[in-house]
């Protein structure tokens, strides 16, 4: 769960600046109005009425419709990124379950707050493919990192052991994301808020350490 490298943002033309307002009373306008409808029920003619500005215009930032989803998604996927890494990774060695437990609350956090981006994402991958590539670079990254902190902990003797690192990332990692969307779909069976994150962690340490306490190593 990684500090991903700068991404430009995708889907809008590059000849305005990142900063204009009316670029990001369209990214807001879509985010509203995704937490009432579906991305399909949406039109370009909404978007640009919400934003307060012609159709014509709507197209110079955007090219699509779908091209907005995938600027609302890099802009949450740098929020997420931005809270992980508020914890840093030198915390790993003082307070190994702490560090976890930020960084898991860090991406849920994020995630909860954009529900309605993140859930019209996880529609979108199914059917676009240029959603499909950003999120599964996003998750190759996560757990890069992930897998190279286990391995951190391996080579100082605080975590035993065990299945190869990048398994172990990825099988967490995928873990994560099925059980925080399907509590923000609203899925059944999905894990309570109250504590999705507790289990998730305790989940975690277990699978890294074989404990839930494990202890810094000095």
């Amino acid at each position: 769960m990684p500090a991903a490298a700068a991404r430009p943002a995708r889907g809008r033309r590059a000849s305005r600046p990142t900063g204009d307002d009316r670029e990001h009373a369209i990214l807001a306008t879509a985010e509203r109005l995704l937490g009432g409808r579906a991305l399909r029920d949406i039109s370009i003619d909404d978007l640009a009425k919400g934003a307060g500005i012609s159709r014509p215009t709507f197209y110079f930032y955007f090219r699509s419709k779908e091209a907005v989803l995938l600027a609302l998604l890099d802009r949450v996927v740098h929020e997420a990124d931005a809270a992980s890494t508020i914890v840093p990774d030198s915390d790993l060695a003082a307070d190994p379950p702490r560090f976890w437990r930020e960084v898991i609350s860090a991406f849920y956090r994020t995630f909860r707050d954009h529900r309605a981006v993140t859930l019209a994402a996880a529609e979108a991958r199914c059917t676009n493919e240029e959603v499909r590539t950003l999120w599964a670079s996003v998750m190759a990254a996560w757990t890069d990192r992930a897998a190279a902190a286990i391995e951190s902990e391996r080579a100082r003797g605080a975590a035993p052991p065990g299945l190869p690192a990048r398994d172990l990332a990825i099988a967490l990692s995928t873990m994560n994301e099925r059980s925080i969307h399907a509590l923000l779909a609203g899925d059944e069976p999905a894990l309570a808020e109250p504590e999705v994150v507790t289990v998730l962690h305790t989940i975690w340490l277990n699978a890294i350490y074989q404990t839930t306490s494990p202890a810094p190593v000095v």
